[in-house]
């Protein structure tokens, strides 16, 4: 696969993978996802903004992030890290919330009500000669329309990680 090039597939009706290679060694991209800092130069899709990330590495430490649109909406999310083998692999839950981090259901921001009030997300971060094939599997999307915006945030995320990475 070319770098930068994303690949996208629904291998289960509720699962979102896409696999992208970033041109960046491993130890930095790991710190793109785990560094609040670092993290908020690229969460969130084209035009979203991310002005509060906080993380608590640790087994059951949790993360609480704002993605803000171009219109002043924030969007908050929390979860828990359930697996941390750095720089190698997250596991982590991802849920809606409020901003004080407590889980609100999708439809809090006018969203299906088909989202699960938690989810799971896996990354996984593979050395590559200097660059970095980063692997995220996103379980528990509602299919349909939701999946797709979904694929499309992601994608548009790494789109940014991507020109982060390369900022150094």
């Amino acid at each position: 696969m070319a770098a930068g090039k994303n690949s996208a597939t629904a291998p289960a009706k509720k699962d979102l993978v896409i696999t992208r290679v970033f041109d960046a060694p491993r130890e930095r991209v790991w710190k793109a996802w785990t560094e609040p800092e670092r993290c908020m130069r690229w969460w969130g899709p084209n035009g979203f903004t991310c002005p509060v990330c906080r993380i608590d590495l640790r087994l059951g430490g949790a993360y609480l992030n704002c993605m803000r649109s171009p219109e002043g909406q924030d969007y908050w999310s929390t979860g828990v890290y359930r697996e941390i083998v750095p720089p190698e692999r997250l596991v982590f839950t991802d849920s809606f919330a409020d901003e004080q981090g407590n889980v609100v259901p999708a439809t809090h921001y006018g969203m299906n009500a088909d989202y699960p009030l938690e989810m799971l997300v896996t990354a996984t971060f593979e050395e590559l000669d200097g660059q970095t094939r980063l692997t995220l599997k996103h379980a528990g999307l509602p299919p349909g329309e939701e999946l797709d915006n979904c694929r499309v945030g992601w994608s548009e995320s790494f789109d940014k990680l991507a020109e982060a990475l390369a900022k150094g």
